[in-house]
């Protein structure tokens, strides 16, 4: 059967057969700093990742009320939970030249937004694509924003149903749908993973390219969803695991990302395409090994 189970992003496409396509989320692990988030930039850059991520929030429509006047110690010292939320989201000018930093570096860049006033934000920078972070599943009157604007989205499911990812999906539609697999704690038990749930996924949406968020300490289960069938993944980008954030100890280090993104490649190159055949590599030992020859075409 047929599937158009591909996306086209700029110039790359993100699909079954095409290239494991490497997000880099940056989040909100440069705790308000530009200077941070462009050397994320550079790091993702240099470990070879197809994409950064950013969030994108208005604090006063994401935080609730009751929670606003909560004091906490940050690294910039005791303040209101609203005002810390303030301290980590980006102005205009600043996002603007985080923009221009990926456009030079030549790294595609998206973000996930919290809100529809944060959508038409991020719109004004005219990306290729978003990201509904699995928080907002349930939040129809985002979907139906991100909807309105006919690019591509990719849906991350953690803490949601079956149920509750089927109605997403009603409300979204497939065309411009990517879906991503994913379990929302942070660091997550390898017992929570689930990675089955991507073939779980591939089978239920075989139009829509599903792919993996993973939120894990270590590399071998993103390594091990690329093995099942994930046309993406995305893991968070650090500087320092040490790092003062609530992301920063499920994220990977830059040399740790450079292993990621390196050990993806290799494993591409090691699925093939399951049809059997004979290479010229394994000749000399059909010669020295074999008692019984038989004619055979190389490669085919």
């Amino acid at each position: 059967m047929y599937t158009k189970r591909f996306r086209t992003i700029g110039d790359r496409i993100i699909g079954d057969n095409a290239r494991v396509f490497v997000i880099a989320e940056i989040g909100i692990n440069h705790n308000g700093s530009v200077d941070i988030a462009k050397r994320m930039i550079d790091g993702a850059v240099k470990a070879g990742c197809d994409a950064v991520k950013f969030q994108k929030r208005t604090p006063e429509n994401c935080v609730p009320k009751d929670q606003w006047n909560i004091e906490r110690d940050t690294p910039w010292g005791r303040m209101t939970y609203i005002e810390y939320r303030h301290k980590v989201e980006f102005t205009r000018e600043q996002f603007k030249e985080i923009v221009e930093s990926c456009k030079r570096k030549n790294i595609l860049w998206f973000s996930s937004c919290w809100d529809e006033e944060s959508v038409d934000f991020i719109e004004s920078f005219n990306p290729l694509l978003y990201k509904l972070a699995s928080a907002s599943v349930t939040d129809e009157d985002l979907l139906l924003k991100y909807k309105s604007l006919n690019k591509p989205l990719i849906m991350s499911t953690g803490m949601s149903t079956l149920e509750e990812i089927d109605n997403a999906v009603k409300i979204l539609g497939t065309e411009n749908l990517l879906i991503a697999h994913s379990t929302s704690s942070y660091p997550c038990k390898n017992e929570e993973l689930n990675l089955r749930m991507i073939l779980t996924l591939k089978e239920k949406y075989p139009d829509v390219p599903i792919g993996y968020s993973g939120h894990e300490v270590g590399l071998a289960p993103t390594w091990a969803a690329v093995s099942l069938g994930a046309s993406f993944v995305e893991r968070h980008i650090t500087l320092d695991r040490a790092m003062w954030g609530t992301d920063q100890a499920a994220s990977v280090e830059i040399v740790g990302m450079e292993r990621l993104v390196s050990n993806i490649r290799d494993i591409e190159a090691a699925l093939g395409d399951g049809v059997k055949k004979v290479y010229e590599s394994e000749l000399n030992n059909i010669r020295r090994l074999r008692k019984t020859r038989t004619d055979i075409q190389i490669g085919k």
